[in-house]
């Protein structure tokens, strides 16, 4: 999305600000009533029984004398990024809504409130104009040109958050694009040119290749699809002043049947979306890679689908895992972790510094937070800390759960090393990550992440659709913290 930026220190007059037809007004909790356009705003207040007050919590939109609209909204001091997202996003809503080629936004408060409210006006405005997947017959779509700051003029042009937005429009574009238009094939040929494009090394191990080295786990799953076009992808992205190394690993499911263990229509409606870890972890490396951050990522995309045939694995198969564990299946819809499996083990024997997994795993950890939030399990406690505090401050909210030893009896077998997973269902989300750890080489400091809220209705914190892409801002901002801690 290429888009003009103007920025003015000052406010302006009404009579000054009369050529702009969609404008944000960001107050702040002890704002006085000079500002423009506040006369109209308290009538309107007045007609709807309102407060100034009430913009705290719910931001009004009106009618501007010169045709345009306007919407206006307070942020109190005392507000998280997510909250403060979520208002915005309230708040642009309507405005961008009718796809205006140009918006105005106009930021109060003394210097460090008008600088965070530009900042993150600034991303929610321009994450919301991105254009995504539309299928319609009138796919009628105006792109927004351009944005006017006033009341800060910042010494940047706001490119590391145009970064976070090409990243998060990526995952969210790969996310809702429909399965036949993403079958691994066509997928596998997209990264590859975005690799082109990026200057990123690319390889790949395709299903030959992974019979070959043994890595059973993936082809179990990889087999079952006709033609059989599942894939490891290997990104690297690796500048001159790199300071640490640090692998992610995205699960991509093109399409998730459930396998023998078929899914009933309910909840097999949207299992396209299923690739969407592998979808987070190319934002992440997209968002890294404009913003030139100083570390080597490599990112590993198990691409697959999990199709029912003659071929698809089997409740009680034993398979051989790329480490040599052995693996008995309980049941052939709990393919996340198995493509995973021989993924994690591929990128810890490259020794990174961190490895972070990306995945739409478990319905356990859905039940457990809902679709607002996700949930991360490491084997570092600190690395968890760090976690829950990068989605504080990126404005995508994390819960840590536990990695405790004695949840992986519950995956004792009598004929393999391992089971794939229980049929009790219980803490689901806890036994994938159990299992997941034990593909891990050379004792890799790891962070598993359980997208539960890659889907929410009606959106989430800054992003109005409801497929949101969340994971890209969180894991930016646990690379930054991790460079920073050195």
């Amino acid at each position: 999305m290429s888009l003009k930026l103007s920025q003015f220190p000052s406010i302006g007059s009404e009579n000054s600000l009369s050529s702009h037809k969609h404008s944000l007004f960001v107050l702040t909790e002890n704002e006085e009533e000079n500002f423009p356009y506040a006369e109209i705003l308290h009538t309107k207040l007045k007609r709807t029984h309102g407060e100034l007050k009430d913009l705290y919590k719910t931001p009004l939109t009106t009618e501007l004398p010169n045709g345009g609209i306007a919407s206006f909204v307070a942020l109190e001091k005392k507000l998280n990024i997510f909250q403060r997202h979520t208002l915005l996003r309230k708040a642009l809503k309507p405005l961008l809504d009718e796809q205006p080629t140009e918006l105005a936004i106009f930021v109060f408060g003394d210097e460090s409130e008008r600088e965070a409210h530009a900042c993150a006006a600034y991303y929610v405005a321009t994450v919301n104009a991105a254009k995504l997947p539309s299928r319609k017959k009138e796919d009628k779509f105006n792109a927004l040109k351009s944005i006017s700051m006033h009341g800060y003029l910042a010494e940047h042009d706001y490119s590391y958050v145009n970064a976070r937005v090409a990243g998060n429009t990526l995952c969210r574009e790969l996310t809702i694009t429909p399965p036949n238009e993403l079958n691994p094939n066509i997928y596998r040929k997209k990264i590859a040119e975005l690799a082109k494009n990026h200057g990123w090394r690319h390889e790949e191990f395709d299903m030959p290749t992974l019979k070959k080295i043994g890595a059973g786990a993936f082809y179990a799953v990889g087999q079952g699809s006709n033609p059989q076009d599942a894939a490891i992808v290997h990104l690297t992205y690796k500048p001159k002043d790199m300071q640490k190394c640090i692998a992610l690993v995205g699960k991509g499911i093109c399409f998730d049947t459930g396998g023998h263990n078929l899914k009933p229509a309910k909840y097999m409606q949207g299992m396209h979306e299923d690739m969407n870890g592998s979808a987070v972890a190319l934002g992440i490396l997209l968002a890294a890679s404009q913003q030139q951050l100083p570390v080597q990522i490599d990112c590993w995309l198990a691409i697959a689908q999990n199709h029912i045939g003659p071929l698809a694995y089997k409740q009680n198969d034993v398979v051989t895992a790329l480490n040599g564990t052995t693996i008995e299946i309980v049941h052939t819809d709990a393919e996340g972790r198995m493509v995973l499996a021989d993924t994690l083990t591929l990128a810890s024997r490259e020794k990174p510094d961190i490895i972070l997994d990306f995945a739409t795993l478990t319905g356990s950890m859905m039940t457990a937070l809902g679709s607002r939030m996700s949930g991360v399990i490491s084997n570092r406690p600190d690395l968890a800390c760090r976690a829950v505090g990068a989605g504080i401050a990126a404005g995508e909210r994390i819960v840590a759960f536990p990695y405790d030893d004695d949840y992986e009896s519950d995956l004792d077998s009598d004929i393999a090393d391992i089971k794939q997973c229980t049929l009790e269902g219980g803490a689901d989300h806890i036994h994938a990550a159990r299992f997941l750890g034990r593909f891990i080489e050379h004792d890799i400091a790891w962070i598993h992440v359980d997208l539960s809220s890659a889907n929410n209705k009606s959106g989430l914190g800054a992003v109005n659709s409801d497929t949101n892409g969340f994971g890209v801002g969180f894991g930016l901002e646990l690379i930054k913290n991790l460079i920073q801690a050195g």
